[in-house]
C-alpha cells in the first residue's frame, strides 16, 4: 500500500466514524485489532456519537499517526462512573498499522486525566 491511498484509507476511516454511531459492523469494515475493536465500543458506549478532531496526520508507508482530539457528552457508564452529561474534548495520539485496507494494530496515548478533570471527578494540577 502507497502513503496516499494508506492516509485515503485513514481519512475515509475517521470520517466513517466521527460523530456517528459506531456499530459493530461499520468498525468491522475499518478495524481488524481486536483491542482497537473493543476500545472504541467501550468509549461509544459512554460517549455516543464522539467526534474525533484531527490535528495532525503523518503517514509513511502502512503506518498513520495522527494527533487529535476526542470530544463527546458522557451519556453512558464509564469504569463505574454514572453519566454526568458533562462534555469532554480529550487530547490523544493514535498511530495505526494498516494491512489490505484494515488497520491491523494500533497504539493509543489519551491524557485520562483531563477526561477526570473534565468530568469533574478530578481536581486541576495547576
Amino acid at each position: 500500500m502507497i502513503a496516499s491511498t494508506t492516509q485515503d484509507f485513514i481519512m475515509e476511516y475517521l470520517e466513517a466514524i466521527s460523530g456517528k454511531e459506531k456499530t459493530p459492523v461499520l468498525i468491522d469494515r475499518y478495524v481488524a485489532d481486536p483491542e482497537l475493536k473493543e476500545h472504541i465500543l467501550f468509549f461509544e458506549s459512554a460517549f455516543p456519537k464522539y467526534v474525533i478532531a484531527v490535528e495532525d496526520l503523518i503517514c509513511e508507508d502502512n503506518q498513520v499517526v495522527i494527533r487529535a482530539h476526542g470530544k463527546g457528552v458522557h451519556e453512558g457508564n464509564l469504569m463505574n462512573i454514572p453519566p454526568t452529561g458533562k462534555a469532554v474534548n480529550v487530547p490523544f495520539i493514535a498511530i495505526y498499522q494498516i494491512k489490505d485496507e484494515k488497520i491491523v494494530k494500533s497504539w493509543l496515548v489519551t491524557d485520562r486525566m483531563v477526561m477526570m478533570e473534565q468530568l469533574g471527578l478530578m481536581q486541576s494540577a495547576n
